[in-house]
């Protein structure tokens, strides 16, 4: 272990020293603290996204910090150590690569792939939930999950034939949430609710058999929408006005106009 791993591990197990540690740090567990993780891969994805790796650097310290945390909390408890987190990564990709830790060979990346998923396959095989969808977690983002469960079925055969179908499936779907709009007696939120995520499923399917990754896509769909929307006002602030002393014919032309700019300066 290197000394700054070591340095890291000491100030966890002094922040949660009940005796002169950090109130804070003392008083989390496992569930207080998994928001926290989640929140600093995504900051990694954040730093990577734009490229800058001092703050790519600092992320991922603050990402490892996370696993750290939830390590000492789990030695605390008698469950495992850190070195136990290290030892079963380990393991696990040596028992995963075969073909650089054994002499097993594979063709290509994409048969490596393959090769993965059999021996994830065949490690699932000792856990009681024998479904090929087991250890999907629950607790990804939704579009991510939506992919991971669609991946799995498509393993087994359950899968479209070509993206036409899904193309064919996507219109079927908004046809069901105009009827669920359409309802006489009316709108029902739970039904809409349904008939709206089967759309998004079917979204996320689309664009998997098209190889796109649909929380990438939605999260670059965020990212344009977010950079058009700050051009609008500032637009407007620049004629000294804001938008809520416009109306929307104005915001659309305004949207209109911004959109235009990116087309022409990307020519």
């Amino acid at each position: 272990m290197s000394d700054q791993t070591d340095r890291l591990l000491q100030i966890m197990v002094k922040l949660r020293d009940p005796d002169g540690g950090c109130p804070w740090d003392v008083e989390q567990d496992f569930s207080s603290i998994a928001p926290y993780t989640i929140e600093e891969a995504y900051e990694v994805a954040d730093a990577i996204s734009r490229g800058h790796m001092e703050d790519l650097k600092k992320e991922l310290g603050d990402l490892l910090f996370q696993v750290v945390f939830h390590a000492q909390m789990a030695k605390e408890a008698g469950q495992f150590s850190y070195d136990d987190v290290a030892a079963a990564v380990s393991d696990k990709m040596v028992r995963r690569h075969p073909h650089v830790f054994g002499d097993v060979g594979v063709r290509s990346a994409t048969a490596q792939t393959h090769a993965w998923e059999d021996i994830k396959a065949a490690e699932r095989q000792a856990d009681p939930d024998k479904s090929v969808l087991a250890d999907v977690p629950v607790a990804l983002p939704a579009l991510t999950r939506a992919e991971k469960l669609q991946k799995r079925a498509a393993r087994v055969g359950f899968d479209w034939d070509k993206a036409d179908d899904v193309l064919a499936k996507i219109k079927e779907e908004i046809d069901e949430i105009e009827a669920e709009v359409a309802n006489p007696a009316g709108i029902d939120p739970a039904g809409l609710s349904e008939e709206i995520g089967d759309l998004m499923f079917a979204c996320a399917n689309l664009a998997r058999k098209w190889g796109v990754d649909p929380e990438t896509a939605l999260r670059l769909g965020n990212e344009k929408f977010e950079r058009r929307f700050r051009a609008m006002e500032h637009g407007f602030d620049e004629l000294g006005t804001t938008m809520a002393d416009i109306g929307l014919d104005e915001m659309e032309a305004a949207w209109s106009r911004v959109k235009l700019a990116e087309r022409e300066a990307a020519e």
